[in-house]
């Protein structure tokens, strides 16, 4: 993206829909827990008018820079827990 003569605006992303659930539970099960003991909805959050679609379209991404994700949500989202662990054992 940097490199390129022209700036312009790309989107990075997967391509694919997760929701909050989903990611929960992969974050909880990769340390071994269920996220539904541990995470509760509180009402007063929730959006009042829900969007139908959050989905990222990598495409211009793609056809211009040749970028591809090589990171699956799985994997990012492990990444993230070993982050938050490790510095919080610095802590």
């Amino acid at each position: 993206m940097l490199q390129q003569e022209t700036p312009d605006d790309y989107v990075v992303a997967t391509g694919k829909t997760w929701t909050v659930r989903q990611m929960c539970e992969v974050a909880f099960a990769h340390v071994g827990l269920n996220y539904q003991d541990h995470v509760t909805i509180n009402p007063k959050f929730l959006r009042p008018a829900e969007v139908d679609l959050l989905l990222g379209d990598p495409a211009k991404a793609k056809a211009k820079l040749g970028w591809e994700p090589k990171t699956t949500m799985q994997e990012m989202i492990a990444e993230m827990v070993e982050a938050d662990i490790a510095r919080r054992s610095r802590n």
